[in-house]
């Protein structure tokens, strides 16, 4: 799907630059940007489209005037990258869609950093207004390449903005947005110094490492892991393509191949480890600089040089700039995941939708609490000095969080099943509903302790502890009590590992006055 939004937007670009007249570095930054969005639209709704058509072609725009603005006035040009990615970064802070718009006016600032400084003359205002229509072209065609593919079941839908939606949470500041974007600023700013200073001809290697490190990292322990991984590939790109260099010419038709075919491989690698996408990106950018005539092969010591650079700021920036620290995250997505598990004991289990959607934001925040954790398992299993242990070693609870949650999808699974085949009977039995609302009671224990709250005292015959009578009890006509108990107290068993990580503070005593009443 990405490399058919890729072919048909470069298509687009191509006959635009021929009949108006402009330069090559519009096919790269249609290129940059069709790139980019034949991922993240996947997980576009009708909504995200329209944005879309709304944003992208400004930011395009944007884009075609900053990049004229960073070789007239580089200083001025350097200033309004830093801000104009900063920003897009902080406005996360307003929901998943307004991440989506951010992730959008990104794309085209990235392209500033492709095309190789000098090797195209500025452009006027036409060129800008193309820009944005090449732009919106290449919203409208991979809105099309999505539907197709959708429909004919060759992707998955996205989920819903219902099943998407996060949990609120207290307020905190800084939050972790405006972290991210006062990180990322400081990362492209000392790499821009850094960079126009020690190679003036060849910033732009520094800055973009440093970008795709810093960028969309969760944590501390994640920028570590995909910064180490995103490195690491460059390089080898960068080597690979230096290997190869010599086999393709200035505005070499076959290099112009050999550049799709490995951006195809590199979206295809991209879910496997970052390494592979970097290594891939960087070996095409490498071509993309052999096209234009600079050779590889006398810019290799540079190139590593700048990527080694950019990825220590990027690094640095993350851990010493108001760091997200990978407990604090892990803590708050295994709440959210709670939240989920308890929305799902507290909804009427009458309303099939409702229940089904409980269901799946439940297993969609457990997936985001994967995704957390993932870098935390290769830092784990990486050996560290004894004196680094205490701050290298994850915490415990890091790794076994997502495994206990894990557990429940079974359980979560039959329960909704049982509800779907007998709601009127699971509604009515008063077993069962007081089985609800002891998991459910639990599950917000778990969560205010994560949040390091003290735990109220449970009202008498809710306590978590409490356990389903024998399913013979309950004597009933079919299978869909028994099965809802059995999944209850497997959900309830994990709950109990849960609460064995995350030690709770002190119970709160209750009133003296309400003791000696009863």
């Amino acid at each position: 799907m990405s490399t058919a939004t890729v072919l048909g937007t470069y298509g687009l670009a191509l006959l635009v630059e021929h009949e108006a007249g402009l330069r090559v570095d519009s096919v790269v930054q249609a290129v940059v940007i069709a790139s980019a969005l034949g991922r993240v639209q996947r997980l576009f709704d009708r909504t995200d489209r329209l944005l879309a058509c709304a944003v992208l072609p400004c930011a395009a725009a944007a884009g075609t005037e900053l990049s004229t603005l960073v070789q007239r006035h580089p200083d001025a040009g350097d200033a309004a990258f830093v801000v104009g990615v900063a920003g897009a970064i902080w406005v996360r802070r307003f929901g998943a869609r307004a991440t989506r718009a951010g992730t959008l006016v990104v794309l085209p600032l990235i392209a500033v950093l492709v095309v190789p400084a000098g090797v195209v003359p500025v452009g006027g205002h036409g060129h800008t207004a193309w820009a944005a229509v090449t732009a919106l072209a290449a919203v409208v065609w991979g809105t099309v390449v999505t539907w197709t593919a959708q429909r004919t079941g060759l992707v998955p839908r996205p989920p819903s903005a219902k099943v998407t939606a996060a949990p609120r949470a207290p307020r905190r500041r800084p939050a972790a947005s405006t972290r991210m974007a006062l990180q990322t600023a400081a990362a492209l700013t000392s790499a821009f110094v850094i960079g126009r200073n020690l190679w003036p001809d060849h910033w732009a290697w520094v800055v973009l490492t440093a970008f795709l490190v810093c960028s969309g990292a969760r944590s501390r322990g994640d920028v570590l892991v995909k910064g180490t991984w995103r490195t690491l590939g460059a390089a080898a790109g960068t080597v690979v393509a230096t290997a190869v260099s010599g086999e393709f010419g200035p505005r070499s038709d076959t290099a112009v191949v050999v550049i799709f075919a490995v951006l195809a491989v590199a979206t295809w690698l991209r879910e496997l480890s970052y390494a592979y996408w970097a290594g891939c990106v960087t070996t095409v950018l490498s071509l993309l600089y052999d096209w234009f005539g600079q050779s590889p092969g006398d810019l290799l010591h540079t190139r590593l040089a700048g990527i080694a650079v950019g990825a220590v700021l990027g690094v640095a920036a993350s851990w010493l700039v108001l760091p997200v620290r990978t407990e604090a995250v892990v803590r708050a997505r295994t709440a959210a995941a709670l939240s989920g598990l308890g929305e799902l004991m507290e909804a009427d289990w009458r309303d099939g939708p409702a229940v089904r959607t409980a269901r799946a934001r439940f297993s969609y925040r457990v997936e985001q609490l994967a995704t957390v954790t993932a870098p935390v398992r290769i830092l784990a299993a990486v050996p560290a000095p004894r004196v680094l242990s205490v701050r290298w070693r994850p915490d415990p609870f890091t790794l076994r969080s997502v495994t206990a949650l894990r557990y429940c999808a079974d359980p979560v699974d039959d329960l909704t099943d049982a509800a779907g085949s007998a709601p009127e009977a699971l509604s009515a039995d008063a077993v069962v509903a007081r089985r609800r609302a002891q998991v459910a009671a639990h599950a917000l224990a778990v969560r205010r302790a994560i949040g390091r709250r003290p735990v109220p005292p449970a009202p008498p015959g809710t306590a978590p502890q409490e356990r389903s009578p024998a399913l013979g009890a309950a004597a009933p006509t079919d299978r869909s009590v028994p099965d809802a108990l059995a999944a209850l107290d497997a959900i309830d068993t994990q709950l109990d590992v849960l609460s064995a990580m995350f030690a709770p503070p002190p119970t709160l005593a209750p009133d003296a006055t309400t003791t000696a009443a009863g």
